[in-house]
Formats: C-alpha cells, sequence, structure tokens
C-alpha cells in the first residue's frame, strides 16, 4: 500500500474550476466544490460530480484533501473534509480510462456493485478508513482490478460472493475490520497477497485456504488460532512470506522461506536456542550441574560419615538438582540436532514425548530441590532455637520424609502428562520445554497449575527458608554474646552471617526474578521472550549448580577431609617403596544430631585425661540426649548457654 502512495503523482492543470463552470457542469451540491469552503459534507455523492470527464486516469477523495487527477489538465479541487456516507450507483460511469480510485477517510457506509460501473480500466482501488459494513460483488463492474484496500472499515463477514467477479485481483487487503466469520469459499482468485491480519476470527478452517495455489504473501497477524495445523498450509506451494501472531505457529509451515515474527526470544526460525550466548552457556551450567553434584554424591559414599541421615539428605538434595544438569543438556543436545533448521522440527518437537519427559524432568528437579532445602531448613531451625526440645530424627521418619518429598515431587511433575485433557501441551508452549511463561496458556486449568506452583508453593517455602535462616542468626547472635568474649564473638558471627548470607542470596537470586515474571505474567504485562530464555537457562539452575558449593564443599568437615587425605598421602609416598602402611579409614566427622550414639557415649570423650575432660563428657551428654545441629553453623551457641565458661577451652 505504501508503495502505491508513493507511486501517486498529482498533476497542476492548466486552468482552475470556477463556481459557475462546476454549475454549467451538472454538479448536485454546487457548494461542495467552492475554493473558499473549509468544511464540506456531502452526504450523498451524486451521479453526476464526474459527468462527462472521460480524460480522467486517477481521482483521489481523501479525508484531509480530495483532488481529481487527469492528464488533460481539467480540474484540481482541494478541501479541508470531505464526508460522504453513501456512494450512489454510477457516480463513476464516465471515467472509463480511470486506473487508480482512493476514497480515504472518507466516512462511507454503503454502496453497490453497481457504484463502480464504467470503470472498465480500474487497477488500483482503495477504500482505506472508511464505514463500509457488507460488501456485494465488488468487483462485478471492475473486471480488471488488481489491488483492492479496505483497510480500517467495519466488515464484520466476508460471503461466498464478496469476491466472486474478482478474477485478476492479485492484492487483498482487509486488515484492522470486524471481521468474524468469513466463508469457505471466500478466498479462490487471489495470486499474490493476502492480508487478513488483526480481525477478531473465531475460527479458521482447514480448507480456508486450499484454492490458493499460487498465492505468494500470507499475512495472519493478531489472530489466535486455536485449531492451528499443517493442513491449512500444505496447499500454499508457491507461499513465500507468512506473517503469524506467535513465533510458535511457524512450525505449522515448514516449508515457508520466511516467517514473521522468526523469534520468540528463545528459539529462532534456524535454532532451538537463538541466542549464541545461550548456546554456549548452556553447556557451561549443565556441566557444572552435573559434575559438582555426582562429585558430592561420590565423596559421601566414599567417606564413611557418623551421622549417615544427613548425608542421605544430601545425596537426595544432589539427585534432585543433576537432574537439572540432565536437562539443560538434552536442551543443548537437541539444539545442536535442530542447528539450521529448528522451524522445520519445531512443532514436532515441542508436541513430542522427549520434550514432555525433559520438562517434566526439570520441573522434578526444581520442586523436589525446593521441598528439601524447606526440610534441612527446618531441621536446622528446630535444634538451634530449641535446642532442648529437640527430638533427633530417627532413620524412619527421615526415610520417610524424603520418600514423601520425592513422590510428592513427582506428583507435580507428571500429573499435566496424564491428564493431558486438562492440561493438553503443557510443557510444549516453548522450544525449552518448561512452562514458566507462555504468551497465551493452553488451557485455564494449565493457568492456574502454574501460578499455584510458582506462586503458591515455592513461595511459601522461599519465604520459610529466608525468615528461618534470620530467626537463627538472630538466636545465634543472642544466645552468643552472653557467653563469649567480644573478640571471639565477632568472629564467630561474621562467618555465621557469611554462610548464612551465602545461602539466602542463591535463593533469592533464583526465585525472586522467577517470581515476578510469574505476577507480571497474571497481570497480563507483556513479557519478552527473551528474558523468559535467560531465566530457564542461568538462573533457574542457580541453586543447583551451588548446592553442591553450599553444602558440602565449602563446609569445614570437607575441607578437613581434603586436608586428611593430602597429609596421609604425603606420610605415605616416603614409605611407600619400603613397606606397606595401614591408616585408619576417612572419617567424616559432622556436627549433627548424633542419631548412631544416642545410648552410649564417644569413646574418645571417656577415656580423655586431659584438662577439661569432665566438660566434654558432659557436653556429648547433652549431645547424646538432646541432639545437636551443624557445628560449622551454631558452633557451641546452646550448649554454651548451659555450660557457661566452663567449655570456652574445648577446641570443638
Amino acid at each position: 500500500f505504501f508503495f502505491v502512495q508513493f507511486c501517486l503523482l498529482f498533476f497542476f492543470y492548466r486552468t482552475l474550476c470556477s463556481a459557475s463552470r462546476l454549475a454549467k457542469g451538472g454538479c448536485c451540491m454546487f457548494a461542495s466544490f467552492l475554493p473558499d469552503k473549509t468544511h464540506n459534507v456531502d452526504e450523498t455523492f451524486c451521479t453526476d460530480k464526474f459527468q462527462k470527464r472521460f480524460g480522467l486516469k486517477s481521482v483521489s477523495l481523501r479525508g484531509e484533501a480530495a483532488s481529481v487527477d487527469t492528464t488533460g489538465a481539467e480540474a484540481l479541487f482541494k478541501q479541508e473534509r470531505n464526508v460522504r456516507k453513501l456512494l450512489l450507483p454510477g457516480v463513476f460511469r464516465d471515467l472509463h480510462k480511470l486506473e487508480w480510485l482512493i476514497l480515504e477517510n472518507n466516512n462511507i457506509h454503503q454502496m453497490s456493485s453497481l457504484t463502480f460501473s464504467g470503470l472498465h480500466s480500474l487497477v488500483l482501488l482503495v477504500l482505506l478508513n472508511n464505514s463500509l459494513i457488507k460488501l456485494d460483488d465488488i468487483c462485478r463492474e471492475m473486471p480488471r482490478l488488481n489491488w483492492l484496500d479496505l483497510e480500517g472499515n467495519l466488515l464484520e463477514t466476508i460471503g461466498n460472493v464478496s469476491f466472486h467477479s474478482c478474477h485478476m485481483l492479485t492484492v487483498l487487503v482487509l486488515q484492522r475490520n470486524r471481521i468474524s466469520h468469513i466463508h469457505d469459499q471466500a478466498f479462490s482468485v487471489f495470486d499474490t497477497i493476502l492480508n487478513i491480519s488483526y480481525n477478531p476470527i473465531l475460527e479458521l478452517k482447514d480448507d480456508h485456504f486450499d484454492k490458493l495455489h499460487k498465492l505468494k504473501s500470507l499475512s495472519i497477524e493478531g489472530i489466535e488460532i486455536d485449531n492451528i495445523q499443517r493442513r491449512m498450509f500444505e496447499p500454499l506451494k508457491y507461499l513465500t512470506h507468512i506473517y503469524f501472531k506467535k513465533f510458535q505457529y511457524c512450525g505449522y509451515a515448514p516449508h515457508v522461506r520466511s516467517c514473521k515474527p522468526n523469534t520468540d526470544g528463545i528459539s529462532s526460525f534456524e535454532d532451538l536456542l537463538a541466542n549464541i550466548v545461550l548456546r554456549v552457556f548452556v553447556w557451561v551450567v549443565s556441566a557444572t550441574t552435573c559434575f559438582g553434584n555426582i562429585f558430592v554424591i561420590c565423596m559421601r559414599s566414599y567417606i564413611r560419615s557418623e551421622n549417615k541421615l544427613h548425608a542421605m539428605c544430601i545425596i537426595s538434595l544432589c539427585c534432585a538438582d543433576g537432574l537439572m544438569g540432565v536437562y539443560l543438556f538434552m536442551i543443548g543436545a537437541y539444539d545442536l540436532k535442530f542447528r539450521g533448521e529448528y522451524n522445520r522440527h519445531a512443532q514436532a518437537w515441542m508436541d513430542s514425548s522427549q520434550c514432555q519427559v525433559i520438562g517434566s524432568l526439570a520441573m522434578l528437579s526444581t520442586e523436589v530441590s525446593v521441598l528439601l532445602l524447606t526440610y534441612l531448613t527446618l531441621e536446622k531451625y528446630i535444634c538451634i532455637v530449641y535446642p532442648f526440645q529437640y527430638l533427633t530424627p530417627g532413620w524412619r521418619r527421615t526415610v520417610t520424609i524424603l520418600f514423601g518429598i520425592w513422590v510428592f515431587g513427582f506428583v507435580i511433575a507428571f500429573l499435566p502428562l496424564v491428564c493431558k485433557g486438562l492440561f493438553r501441551n503443557f510443557y510444549g508452549t516453548n522450544g525449552v520445554c518448561f512452562p514458566l511463561h507462555a504468551e497465551q496458556p493452553e488451557t485455564l486449568w494449565a493457568h492456574v497449575y502454574s501460578i499455584v506452583i510458582f506462586l503458591g508453593l515455592n513461595l511459601v517455602a522461599f519465604l520459610i527458608i529466608v525468615l528461618s535462616y534470620a530467626s537463627m542468626f538472630y538466636n545465634i547472635q543472642k544466645t552468643g554474646t552472653q557467653t563469649t568474649k567480644y573478640s571471639n564473638h565477632i568472629k564467630k558471627e561474621v562467618t555465621i552471617a557469611k554462610r548464612f548470607f551465602s545461602i539466602v542470596i542463591t535463593d533469592s537470586l533464583c526465585w525472586i526474578p522467577i517470581f515476578i515474571l510469574k505476577i507480571l505474567s497474571l497481570l497480563q504485562v507483556d513479557i519478552p521472550g527473551t528474558i523468559c530464555s535467560w531465566v530457564v537457562i542461568f538462573i533457574l539452575p542457580i541453586n543447583s549448580a551451588l548446592n553442591p558449593i553450599l553444602y558440602t564443599l565449602t563446609t569445614r568437615p570437607f575441607k578437613e577431609t581434603i586436608l586428611q587425605v593430602w597429609d596421609n598421602y604425603r606420610q605415605r609416598r616416603p614409605l611407600l617403596s619400603r613397606h606397606p602402611a595401614h591408616h585408619p579409614s576417612l572419617t567424616w566427622q559432622e556436627m549433627w544430631p548424633l542419631q548412631e550414639n544416642s545410648n552410649g557415649l564417644n569413646q574418645g570423650a571417656l577415656l580423655e585425661t586431659k584438662p577439661g575432660r569432665e566438660a566434654k563428657v558432659l557436653y556429648f551428654v547433652l549431645i547424646a540426649h538432646y541432639g545437636r545441629d551443624y557445628g560449622e553453623l551454631s558452633g557451641m551457641v546452646q550448649v554454651e548457654q548451659t555450660l557457661g565458661y566452663a567449655l570456652k577451652a574445648l577446641s570443638l
């Protein structure tokens, strides 16, 4: 359309029409063509307006200015405003050579097929921004019409006879009308361009475009196609350009060379991961997550720990976090597989069982990790804040809780796959198969389910973790000031504060952006797909990648174990050439409730002969009876509250 506007050339004529000449010409509304008239409202555009003007080549009647252009320079009319509600039949009957007719912004409500009688040479007809409600075989008197622009009218229905006689029509623009229904046989004659964008069309049937074999460009932007399928576009063999509302629709027309929008921020027309940075870091993050958690699992299994229940919880957490690494690894692998031709496989990929399964694994990893961190946090909180009312967790209770967490995680992750009738394609709303955000959720159930998980369960768990650590830090600070010297107290609190801060800040970095994203989605704020891709690849796996470091690799017991291994290696190396030496197996000493020693005292404590033996014995008695949290976090704060300065000399 812009091409046509730039090509329109308006020439000045050799003479101007006077009022008397116009009157002699038979104009039914003499006042409308007076040069000094600034506002003119023509309710009816009369049949003799263009009588005997055989040489006219183009006519332009716009809301801002109306002009008539001829090669013989017969007339020029300009007005500030032209409103014409009705074009009567025969108004252009003498314009046999007219090729371009532009009627923009004229508030035309009604016209018949006979309105354009006599326009046998007309090629271009523009009826932009009028008020037309219906069309009745508009090309009946214009056999050569090639370009028809009806943008910005009030059309509600396109019938099977609306364009019945438009045999040479190649360009049809119907965007920004009120079209809700299109007859099955309405489009059957167009060769080049069809634009029906931004109409409230309720349904596009499978065979709507079957007869448009030669169509090269199809624009259906702004239209939600709930029943979209490949069958709709397969007959369009020569189609080179197509324009959709959503990038996901491009997967239903894989044979089309150019599809817009060409990205949803996550994927592009060529690649599953559109951004080169994402394509690189998906491997970095997956490797860090997988190998970090595998290393911790192996270390926990190799080193004989006195606290097997705590080790079981950490191993369970690492297994959950490791699933996130597997998920990212699979996304990276399929990105390589589809490299350069993703659109050909996009829809099949998002509907595939592989996408559903790895999406379920990501959801399982996320939810189990959140629940396990909440459980471990509550264990710490109860042990530190209520040390003398704390009951040590037994083997059966710990196993039951862990089993329940995993079962609950499986239910959350795989329920959308079992109940497909309610959730439809829950995980297949984007190329990375994670339902963090979708422009249009598949169903109401899927939308509500996503909100309940991310803004319900996960938000509550996050608040529990943050508030519990804040309460623990407050209690440690309050108790420590009563039992230690000022300098030691400051050092201890700085150490504890650093660990608490690192745990809480990683949870915050992971979940606060997700909560904000879901809230904005709930408020129907337009969220760029690029943000979602960065959240899924970088932010969501933060906890999975850092949990091994926070809960194992940076703890004091782990560091001491590594030093012990290194010292043993240095001591053994000079003796290897002489004779083999026996060294005791490694023991990971963790400050945790001594479930296994609740019926007796530690042998080392009972045989202690150095000064302070009684204090140590009393210390272990209290520990065996009441239980104790991590040594690296709470030190001796709660015990010192009872023992006072008698225990300050202990180097535990």
